[in-house]
């Protein structure tokens, strides 16, 4: 219970910028009950007006006009209340939303790799939706609820003493009942929020691969599956539910005891004509109308348990994703305007877990202007040593230096400006086809992504299409072949022209007639600034001016490709078991 209150508390609290509006909201609830407080009062005094054969019609309608008045103030209070309560509420989610997102893209790499991103995806959808949903209902029915309920009891003691205690009796009784079935509901509703984050990231994880699931005719096993996932969101969603089902009936029951209470008491003290404590009818009605008046909030804040526990339990989730620590700040180091391309790798050692060793004790002087191929088995470190340059992850011991600079004394922004990267997965967004180009460089010109794109061999085939560059894409660029993906990621990097370019397995979607023209486009651009290049297809790596063979995280051999096949050694015999056959 300590964790929901924490959570709710710093849930509020992102309430503070928007404080008058919460003013606002306050201000029309007090209105709005003051007049839901008067209009029974009206109506006793208009009933003692209505004496058996002495009717005063003035009175009546003048309590009439009265009521009118008091009914239509009551209705734009209701109506800013609201208004300004769902502003209040869509504005802090709105802040929320942005600020997970904003702390998505400043979380380090080694989180994203090891988080499942449907599950993120849910955080900032669904999840967020709770958050909405509750705080709206909170807000609506805590405010005119509790003051309803302070002002009615209190009505209650002015009109009668003994009805307002017959009252307060029997009010600790729904509390209790309320109360209880809340704290056994709770661990239900954040095991809902949980299996709704695990089926959106299944969901997500199936789609993204659809292609391969229909390949390999799973089908039937995802469906398989899916329906196990989602039979448990069912049983923990269908006993959240329950829980939540059962209170308002429960509190229900017992707010009618508590009218049917005042029902009964206010008679007695009217028979009781004789009684200090006696009543008349206009006075009975009135406090049979607040006794409504008073259970009336119980049973809507109980009813809305169910959405402030969702709403809790989903908080809670975002709050964690929030807390997980970001990048440490480096905005304090200094930056790297002009890159001169060397680099230098002085024992570098690297390991994703401390006691499993994956790079260790790694050398590597690169001079401005090398084309560095980095080559080895699977699992041989070469893209965790890429992930290292562009500091993704951090060296465990060791350095690495650009320039002759510590890149951790580097800000990362101004050290990933420096390289251009091209990776083996293409990455496109739904946009024009010169959006996607321009990615890099959004204020670049059309004929500068033209004249990218004709270096990287894509102009032709985006000539073809009506639009040409402003052929707008799909999402990923589902409309497009995997090699016109390829494509456009190349001709992403070409238009930025950086000092140090990584190509990783760039070229391993293209079939091979298209690789030689991008291959010569890579040479063309490669000129002069520093390169590595991650290839499992050797032939395309013969031309580096070095060759860097790893092997289980370090490297084993050194140099061109003429040297390391008349060394006949590891390198060799990657070589030949590529082209055995040929």
């Amino acid at each position: 219970m300590k964790k929901n209150k924490s959570t709710l508390f710093r849930l509020v609290s992102y309430t503070r910028p928007y404080a008058p509006l919460l003013i606002i909201s306050l201000i029309s609830a007090m209105v709005s009950v003051a007049v839901s407080i008067l209009v029974p009062l009206t109506i006793g005094d208009a009933i003692d007006c209505m004496k058996e054969g002495a009717v005063d019609f003035d009175k009546v309608f003048e309590y009439i006009y009265i009521l009118i008045a008091m009914i239509a103030t009551g209705s734009v209070s209701q109506w800013t209340l609201s208004a300004s309560t769902n502003a209040l509420t869509f504005k802090t989610v709105r802040n929320i939303r942005n600020q997970l997102f904003e702390h998505i893209n400043k979380l380090p790499l080694k989180f994203i790799d090891n988080q499942q991103q449907g599950d993120i995806i849910a955080r900032i959808s669904s999840d967020i939706d709770q958050v909405s949903e509750g705080l709206l209902q909170g807000f609506t029915q805590l405010f005119s609820g509790v003051m309803t309920i302070i002002a009615t009891i209190a009505m209650l003691f002015y009109i009668n003493w003994i009805i307002a205690l017959s009252v307060l009796v029997l009010t600790p009784l729904s509390l209790f009942v309320a109360s209880f079935i809340t704290k056994r509901s709770h661990s239900t509703f954040a095991e809902q929020a949980v299996k709704r984050g695990e089926i959106s990231g299944y969901v997500e994880e199936i789609f993204t691969g659809h292609r391969l699931v229909q390949a390999f005719c799973r089908e039937d096993g995802c469906q398989q599956d899916f329906v196990k996932k989602n039979d448990e969101l069912y049983k923990c969603g269908f006993k959240s539910q329950f829980y939540g089902a059962l209170i308002n009936p429960c509190t229900r029951f017992v707010n009618n005891l508590v009218y049917a209470s005042v029902g009964v008491v206010g008679a007695l003290i009217c028979l009781w004509s004789d009684s200090p404590q006696s009543l008349n009818v206009g006075d009975l009605t009135t406090c049979l109308m607040y006794a409504n008046q008073y259970t009336k909030p119980f049973n809507e804040i109980t009813g809305v348990i169910t959405e402030i526990q969702s709403a809790v339990a989903a908080s809670r989730r975002i709050f964690a994703l929030l807390d997980e620590p970001a990048e440490e700040d480096d905005s304090a180091n200094e930056t790297i305007e002009a890159c001169d391309g060397t680099l230098k790798l002085d024992k570098v050692c690297f390991r994703y877990v401390p006691d499993r060793p994956l790079i260790e004790n790694l050398n590597l002087d690169v001079k401005k202007g090398q084309k560095i191929a980095i080559v080895g088995p699977t699992g041989c470190g070469k893209t965790t040593l890429i992930n290292l340059l562009m500091r993704f992850y951090d060296v465990t011991d060791g350095s690495i230096a650009v320039s002759g600079k510590d890149v951790r004394a580097i800000t990362r922004s101004s050290l990933r400006d420096n390289f251009g990267m091209v990776l083996q997965e293409s990455w496109l967004f739904e946009g024009t086809i010169r959006d996607n180009i321009a990615y890099g460089k959004a204020d670049a010109t059309l004929e500068e992504i033209i004249q990218a794109s004709k270096l990287a061999n894509a102009h032709d085939f985006i000539d073809k299409f009506p639009d040409k560059y402003d052929t707008m894409l799909t999402e990923n660029g589902d409309n497009l072949s995997q090699g016109q993906k390829q494509l456009l990621c190349i001709a992403r990097i070409m238009l930025t022209h950086p000092p140090m370019l990584i190509l990783d397995e760039a070229t391993s979607s293209i079939d091979t007639r298209t690789e030689m023209k991008i291959q010569k486009a890579f040479y063309t651009i490669m000129q002069g600034r520093t390169s590595f290049v991650v290839a499992h297809r050797l032939s395309t790596i013969r031309e580096c001016d070095v060759i860097l063979v790893m092997k289980d995280g370090n490297i084993v051999e050194q140099g061109n490709h003429e040297q390391l096949l008349a060394s006949r050694g590891f390198y060799y015999q990657l070589y030949n078991s590529q082209f055995q056959n040929s």
